[in-house]
């Protein structure tokens, strides 16, 4: 008896009829699709999930194609990209590679044992595109737990056998190619032929794996680098040395052991430890009235700023916090996005004359009236008076905040600049990370949900024009920083896991979200549960779960 696949696309639906089992690829080539849109089709959703376009459908479904364009098909393009990699390294050289940090379009990668040379990197980009005009199949197995593990360690992988034992899944879904098995979070294309652009740079002590871009899925954008970023890598690769953690797998064998307070309280302490640095970097500049703090979404940039005053305090200043959130426009004057949505991303979303107007003001000795933004309502309302005196310093912090438009009026001797954003993660294993972008869409899930009455979904399908607003207005200010702070916490996903997994489950399955709530799900699968109660009330993370000190 045969079905009908349901083809959406742009609220259209195509029916295509078949009286026998089909894939992805079949069905695309039924549609013009291919090649249509400004990315490159890596896989479909199936009644809503995120699927290989090697799945076969054998009943009536509902099925959109994901392109490169999209969060997720970048994803997905990255995923196989990096197993491209891995594998490669291994033909070439018989070496292990791990992913270690993200930079820009590009993720910084060195080999497990030993030194990388350039000759090397030479040789393993010839392999990759060897193994990409050969279009090696890249194939699904769903496989029991045991036999999982097995796998893995006849490869070497002895790590990742223990992590999916940790997690007890079972069956496990694989890829293979070449021989060689690898487990990723999200589905991968169905060959290597797919992920032709790219590049490999040497960039001691390891290289960069370059990638394109969501906004120019096929190009490679220019490579950018930060010097401080590495800076930051090197802080926490220490900071993991200190913990004794490596991969997801060391951070469930420490919590099983009874750890987890000590990971939170070493963790805080590195926090308190940056932050006094960064205070002592304005200490050291008398002429700093303005000290602009910065970062995408879910930062935590609010308590940042507050634990910042507090040591800023120590040293003799009379620090004074106001928040960019609070100059947003009312609702109904907030801009659109290029999908009909309010685009709180947008400098525009800010009043940005009010704010140019109230800081010359309050660094000039003058009163203000301070607004205060109503996150339930929409609306802005009169909040607190306040006067600087000649000592204080006045702290702003928003996504905005090293927008020089903000503070056109200040020279540059006088206000110091702060990006910070979670710039690192404890990763799943050697290939998957968990990505940064995750981590802020976590805490942000949490908070809206707790805060600002934002159900699940609705925080889920705002997303990834939060993180194209990002790209687009906050992170070109990150080089101009003058500090960088890193607010990530080796602990953080453990707790959050506890408060996000019930979120993320309530989203039903007809929901154009239940596919990004199911894979946020498959990755907290991988992470141990850290409950909260020892989590400190002065930690970044009370800012996203409640409980903090600095809440009003």
């Amino acid at each position: 008896m045969g079905f009908y696949v349901n083809v959406i696309e742009g609220g259209e639906v195509h029916k295509i009829y078949s009286d026998t089992p089909i894939m992805g690829h079949e069905v695309l080539s039924f549609t013009n699709f291919e090649g249509k849109g400004p990315g490159l089709i890596v896989a479909w959703r199936v009644n809503r999930i995120l699927r290989p376009m090697s799945w076969v459908v054998d009943d009536e479904a509902d099925v959109e194609f994901v392109d490169t364009s999209s969060f997720e098909g970048a994803e997905i393009y990255r995923s196989t990209l990096t197993f491209l990699l891995a594998l490669a390294c291994k033909r070439a050289l018989d070496r292990d590679v791990s992913v270690k940090y993200s930079m820009g379009d590009s993720y910084y990668c060195e080999f497990q044992h030993g030194p990388v040379t350039e000759e090397q990197i030479v040789r393993v980009k010839e392999e990759m595109e060897k193994m990409v005009a050969s279009a090696l199949p890249i194939q699904l197995a769903t496989l029991p737990l045991d036999k999982t593990r097995r796998i893995f360690e006849r490869q070497g992988n002895e790590e990742r056998a223990r992590l999916v034992q940790w997690t007890g899944s079972d069956p496990v879904m694989l890829y293979r190619c070449a021989g060689i098995y690898g487990y990723f979070g999200v589905p991968l294309a169905s060959s290597t032929g797919v992920v032709k652009t790219f590049d490999l740079n040497y960039f001691a002590p390891g290289f960069l794996l370059r990638f394109p871009s969501i906004t120019a899925p096929a190009v490679l954008p220019p490579l950018q680098f930060v010097p401080k970023l590495m800076d930051v890598f090197r802080e926490y690769a220490n900071w993991l040395n200190v913990l004794g953690l490596s991969t997801m797998d060391s951070l469930h064998e420490r919590v099983a052991k009874g750890k987890s307070l000590e990971l939170i309280l070493i963790s805080e302490a590195f926090h308190g430890e940056a932050l006094a640095r960064i205070a002592n970097s304005v200490i050291e500049r008398p002429d700093v009235r303005l000290l602009c703090l910065a970062g995408p979404s879910s930062s935590g940039k609010t308590t940042t700023s507050k634990r910042l005053a507090i040591q800023l305090q120590v040293s003799g200043k009379k620090p004074v916090t106001i928040a960019l959130d609070d100059y947003y426009v009312d609702r109904d004057k907030t801009p659109l996005g290029e999908n009909g949505d309010y685009d709180f991303e947008a400098l525009e979303a800010l009043d940005i004359e009010l704010i140019n107007e109230q800081i010359n003001a309050l660094l000039a000795g003058e009163e203000v009236r301070l607004p205060r933004f109503d996150f339930v309502t929409g609306t802005r309302k009169p909040g607190r008076k306040l006067r600087l005196t000649p000592n204080d310093i006045l702290i702003i912090e928003g996504i905005h905040g090293l927008n020089d438009k903000l503070t056109a009026d200040i020279p540059g001797e006088n206000k110091c600049k702060v990006f910070i954003s979670p710039l690192t993660g404890v990763n799943l294993d050697a290939y998957n990370r968990i990505g940064t972008t995750d981590t802020r869409l976590l805490r942000r899930l949490v908070r809206d949900y707790r805060t600002r009455g934002y159900g699940p979904e609705r925080t889920l399908l705002m997303w990834p024009s939060v993180i194209k607003g990002s790209h687009k207005h906050i992170f070109p200010y990150e080089e101009g920083a003058n500090m960088l702070f890193n607010t990530s916490l080796v602990y953080e996903i453990s707790v959050l896991k506890g408060y996000a997994e019930p979120l993320l489950r309530s989203v039903p399955e007809n929901s154009p979200a239940y596919g990004e709530a199911s894979r946020l799900l498959s990755m907290l699968a991988f992470a141990p549960v850290i409950p909260s109660d020892n989590v400190p009330n002065l930690s970044i993370l009370r800012e996203f779960i409640g409980g903090g000190c600095f809440e009003d």
